[in-house]
């Protein structure tokens, strides 16, 4: 291609692009019977429109040389609207800067495309440096609410400390996925980097699932997924939460965990999906996890299966961050069927395909974590003897 002339190489940038954008996906076959992943990530760097990164005049850019490089797409909130199936995706710059752009496919599981423009994201007084990992909630107040971490360098870090920073929570709302109304950010005691608005109101107020932290990596005091009310979303602040879901010595969230999209709501509860962290020789490792909440109380936990629901494997495992996989949006059909956008190790994004009715069985029915070797042995001893005289 570095001998080809303007023309040829603008042609075969183009040919590769088209075919990418129209590739059909494949879902695979599930080995545990809970969800089935699809063959090609559904977005990734190279999905991005070509014209967001080169310049296609010959006169300015004679080589036709990426101007603009972009380095993963990943962490990408998820609605259906308009009858398509919606991605607004954390797009990282090769300058190491992340922003929003909007996705859309009338299929859930290929063919997206980007639109035009990456989201102009309003800015505040204090203009952010970095946002990422946007949660979409259609709320029952009629607007779409946008809740994203919102990053800025610490204003107390030292001389030549170019690395410290502080994490609130955004928050932006819209009818109509083009126009943003940028909120204040969250208020709160802690530093919040995982931030969800419920979907209903809670005893007349918003509700919002947290994550408080004593800092913007180390989660210290801070004891999992925690539960706030707030009158006011225009000026939300937490002055009350409470950990509903904990983090554990010796599990996959001993060190830290999140929300991850909006709640599910089910006639048995409502359905989570969260993303637990523990710390291993290879560094730190992201797994998907659930739970559930019950329907009059959404702060009250009624199903905790043990253990992990998706983990990294494969070409999973590879990437920018290795060893991670997150998700914060998610899509239920009308029919049960249930889409779950995750990202790999900070680089692609991927689709898993399950059910309403398979998730909540599996929530409802698979024991709980007994925080301790013996029990989990106990836990296989059962389900093994209630086996022993099926015929296998």
């Amino acid at each position: 291609m570095m001998n080809q002339d303007f023309g040829q190489r603008m042609f075969a940038l183009k040919k590769e692009h088209k075919e990418l954008l129209k590739r059909m996906n494949e879902v695979l076959s599930s080995e545990n019977g809970l969800f089935s992943r699809c063959r090609y990530p559904v977005l990734t760097a190279a999905h991005t429109p070509l014209q967001w990164r080169y310049d296609f005049n010959e006169e300015s850019n004679p080589y036709l040389l990426e101007r603009i490089g972009i380095n993963a797409v990943f962490n990408s909130g998820a609605i259906y609207f308009n009858n398509q199936y919606t991605l607004i995706a954390r797009v990282e710059g090769a300058d190491r800067k992340s922003f929003f752009a909007i996705a859309e496919s009338a299929s859930a599981t290929d063919n997206f495309e980007f639109r035009e423009f990456p989201v102009e994201l309003p800015e505040t007084a204090d203009p952010d440096i970095n946002v990422y990992d946007m949660r979409l909630t259609r709320h029952e107040d009629g607007w779409i609410y946008g809740i994203f971490c919102t990053e800025r360098k610490d204003p107390a870090a030292l001389p030549g400390d170019l690395s410290s920073a502080v994490a609130a929570a955004g928050i932006v709302r819209t009818r109509d996925l083009i126009n943003w109304e940028r909120l204040p950010d969250l208020k709160s005691k802690s530093q919040q980097r995982n931030v969800v608005l419920h979907p209903e109101f809670v005893d007349g107020k918003y509700a919002l699932y947290t994550r408080p932290q004593d800092g913007f990596i180390d989660t210290g005091s801070g004891g999992g997924i925690g539960w706030a009310l707030v009158e006011d979303i225009a000026n939300a602040e937490v002055t009350n939460e409470k950990i509903i879901d904990h983090r554990y010595y010796h599990t996959i969230k001993e060190l830290k965990n999140g929300e991850g999209p909006a709640p599910l709501k089910t006639p048995q509860g409502w359905l989570h999906l969260a993303h637990g962290v523990r710390g291993c020789a290879a560094g730190l490792r992201y797994v998907l996890y659930m739970y559930m909440t019950s329907l009059e109380d959404p702060s009250q936990l009624i199903a905790s299966p043990a253990g992990y629901f998706m983990a990294p494997e494969n070409e999973e495992r590879i990437g920018d961050v290795s060893n991670v996989l997150f998700s914060n949006g998610w899509i239920a059909d009308d029919d049960g069927t249930v889409y779950i956008y995750y990202a790999s190790s900070d680089t692609r994004l991927h689709v898993a395909v399950s059910e309403l009715s398979r998730l909540v069985d599996y929530c409802l029915h698979t024991p709980a974590d007994g925080l301790r070797t013996g029990a989990s042995v106990a836990a296989i001893c059962k389900l093994a003897g209630s086996n022993k005289w099926i015929d296998l």
